[in-house]
């Protein structure tokens, strides 16, 4: 990845940033404060970086779910279209029903072993494949506003044209104390998790995209802590062709 900033005042930031020649993968994450499965899973996931898991490798994507909600405690952080977008994963996979906690790396089921944690392997195997897509990310972060324009072309293939791109607004270094539901009493922290969701945004007929999304940026949310992503997945097979990340502060 080629990311640089450059010399803007201090009340504006400018960076732009491009996908290089390793496959970066996304691992999404289905959680919910309601759900005393689920800070354990939340908890593994903040520590990837920490083992060399970083997002020029992959990343991870923390998406609350709201279906919990009604069981005592509203998830601050959860939102119906998150829910809607496991369900259907879960359809295109042929299943019924959804869950948390639930890891998908590259659209694929992702249950850590009991014994010896394979996530290292898994992803070094998708950094090693070629990536099909191309990303290119300009960033204006000014005051209350992100503004971003993506720029996207995939191999050529019907297939990759039918892929679709998002851009993933999320947050680190999040804490709730719990007062109700199932974690009541606890203090749950949380990274990378979504504050908002563009897409799916559609490429055209020669497989390329360019597209302005602009993000208000609500006070509540830590600017040093506000990251974005990109990336590109067909909505079959749930495969990630390439994902771009970047901080612009």
């Amino acid at each position: 990845m080629l990311a640089s900033m450059l010399n803007l005042p201090a009340t504006a930031a400018e960076c732009t940033a491009a996908s290089g020649s390793q496959r970066v993968a996304v691992l999404e994450l289905y959680t919910s404060e309601g759900c005393d499965s689920c800070p354990s899973a939340d908890k593994w996931v903040g520590e990837l970086p920490a083992k060399k898991l970083t997002t020029e490798r992959v990343i991870p994507l923390a998406f609350h779910v709201d279906y919990w909600n009604h069981l005592g405690w509203n998830d601050p952080f959860a939102q119906a279209r998150f829910s809607e977008r496991q369900r259907q994963h879960s359809k295109r996979r042929g299943a019924s029903f959804v869950f948390t906690p639930q890891l998908l790396l590259n659209g694929q089921d992702y249950r850590r072993a009991m014994l010896f944690d394979d996530i290292d392997g898994k992803v070094q195997a998708i950094n090693q494949s070629p990536p099909q897509a191309d990303i290119r990310l300009k960033l204006s972060h000014n005051g209350a506003l992100l503004e971003s324009r993506v720029e996207v072309r995939v191999s050529d293939g019907p297939e990759q044209r039918r892929a679709q791109v998002y851009l993933a607004l999320y947050e680190n270094n999040l804490a709730t104390a719990v007062k109700a539901g199932e974690n009541k009493g606890r203090t749950l922290r949380h990274d990378f998790v979504v504050r908002e969701l563009a897409g799916p945004l559609a490429l055209d007929e020669q497989g390329r995209l360019s597209h302005v999304q602009s993000f208000p940026l609500d006070a509540r949310w830590k600017p040093l802590d506000t990251h974005l992503a990109v990336f590109v997945q067909h909505p079959q097979s749930g495969e990630v062709l390439q994902a771009l990340g970047v901080s612009c502060h």
